[in-house]
């Protein structure tokens, strides 16, 4: 017991450039930007509910914060997001508590990370 090891997790997340793509083709560039701009800031506040709600107990509320996640997601080709909110749902669909914990902590942090890759992203002309 000398020794800990304390592992970082960290995970690739990307954006897909198609699905950003077909949104700028379809609506402009103010138009998308407005759309991911909104997107990243709901993504955001829905994370946040979700780890509340987790904390406070609320599974079923829980469930509708993570599928919303994967709708708006989606939409801004936040695939890995969508993928891991997925999860959490079938990990609360499973009534399996340490699942659940572990899938809300992941989507958490790929939340955070896939915010970041679309932020740096705005940076680029698509």
């Amino acid at each position: 017991m000398d020794h800990v090891l304390k592992i970082r997790l960290n995970e690739k997340v990307h954006v897909c450039q198609d699905r950003l793509s077909a949104l700028y083709a379809q609506l402009g560039e103010a138009g998308a930007e407005d759309v991911v701009c909104r997107a990243m800031e709901e993504l955001a506040l829905r994370l946040s509910h979700c780890s509340r709600l987790h904390a406070a107990g609320e599974a079923n509320d829980l469930r509708k914060c993570a599928r919303s996640l994967i709708a708006i997601s989606e939409q801004i080709g936040m695939l890995v997001l969508a993928r891991v909110a997925a999860d959490v749902i079938e990990a609360l669909d499973g009534n399996d508590g340490p699942a659940v914990a572990a899938t809300l902590g992941r989507l958490l942090r790929i939340g955070e990370q896939s915010l970041s890759a679309i932020w740096d992203l705005q940076d680029i002309t698509i």
